[in-house]
């Protein structure tokens, strides 16, 4: 055994020293949450919009002070003739143009219905999406209010309440599919090439003779980067609490103990990689590219797997990830329990042990 902490201890201040190790496993994580968390956000504000009133009414007027007044939108331009809306689109001065008719109010007073036509600009899908969802929102309050006073025979209200993230807020869906992404990708990339690297160097060998097990040498070098990246996720879950006010509902010792079986799978993964990898170039090759793209694509994290064939669905099933990033969104923002998450606890347990048996089995062939 003291051989064994020997071992650890010797591993730890190896990765301690090498500062460029040091600056990925704990600078990628810090820089990653920061940028997602405040630079790459989806939510909608201060979109630049046009107004074409054709009526200068009084109802007009109100709904562009409400679209304005809104932190949504600003309107930053008005124009007169249509002609001149795709000059706009062409120039990028506005995202939306908002069209009243001649004569609105004493449509909306006489004839009871009005329309007003929202153009927006769909070379961004999803932007043009929520920009005329927010406006039609708007204008939908603005009915509400203008038949305040009026008792109709029949009404249908909708009351919508978003449960768990009530502010739309994009940084509760980006921190649970990084914590993911970082973890996956940080572990499996250190061990894979930590353990090549010896290989490459011709320590193995040296290694190979002392009085340890070869396999305890191997576990001896996983070690270090279970701890490591114990604290990393540590680290992650401070920031995104403190600067992104991620909640946390559940039990953060069910979170932990979660996160615990993730970077076990992870590491695992990292074993199994640099049993098959002949250099450390190859090894981290397969381990940005090849747990970056399926993490990302396919576990739910930036598309929806419902959406996906079901080729892509069953395959997304052997992502680690996919499982991982269920957990955490459970765990912080619905705040269920271990009784509801059982079963993605136990598919994660068991790939665990199964690449840890696979990769253990190649070490000793190729030992051999």
């Amino acid at each position: 055994m003291k051989t064994f902490l020997a071992f650890i201890r010797k591993e730890f201040w190896h990765i301690l020293r090498d500062r460029r190790s040091l600056i990925i496993l704990f600078g990628m994580p810090v820089m990653q949450i920061v940028l997602f968390g405040f630079a790459l956000s989806n939510e909608l504000k201060n979109s630049k919009i046009a107004i074409l009133d054709a009526s200068h009414d009084q109802y007009t007027q109100r709904i562009i002070q409400q679209l304005n007044a809104s932190e949504y939108f600003t309107v930053t331009t008005s124009i007169q003739d249509e002609k001149e809306i795709e000059p706009l689109f062409h120039k990028n001065k506005v995202k939306m143009v908002v069209v009243f008719p001649a004569g609105f109010a004493d449509l909306l007073s006489h004839q009871h219905q009005a329309t007003v036509q929202l153009i927006a600009d769909a070379t961004d899908t999803n932007t043009a999406n929520t920009m005329v969802s927010y406006a039609s929102a708007i204008l939908g309050n603005f009915q509400n209010w203008l038949l305040a006073e009026q008792s109709l025979p029949y009404t249908i209200q909708t009351e919508t309440h978003m449960l768990y993230n009530p502010q739309l807020r994009s940084a509760y869906n980006f921190v649970p599919g990084l914590m993911a992404m970082i973890i996956m990708i940080l572990s499996a990339m250190m061990t894979s090439v930590a353990i090549v690297r010896e290989r490459e160097n011709g320590n193995m060998e040296v290694l190979l003779v002392s009085p340890l097990k070869p396999m305890w040498i191997v576990v001896a070098k996983a070690v270090p980067y279970f701890l490591l990246s114990f604290i990393n996720v540590l680290i992650i879950l401070l920031l995104s609490y403190t600067l992104l006010s991620l909640p946390v509902h559940g039990s953060l010792i069910l979170f932990l103990f979660a996160c615990l079986i993730f970077i076990l799978t992870s590491l695992a993964l990292g074993l199994l990689i640099s049993t098959v990898a002949g250099s450390q170039q190859v090894a981290m090759f397969m381990s940005l590219i090849g747990l970056m793209m399926p993490t990302i694509i396919l576990s739910g994290f930036m598309f929806p797997i419902e959406n996906m064939p079901w080729v892509l669905r069953a395959i997304s099933h052997a992502v680690p990830a996919r499982w991982f990033y269920t957990i955490a969104q459970s765990i912080l923002l619905k705040g269920v329990s271990i009784f509801t998450l059982w079963k993605e606890l136990l598919i994660l347990l068991g790939m665990a042990l199964f690449f840890l048996v696979v990769s253990i089995r190649r070490f000793r062939l190729r030992l051999n």
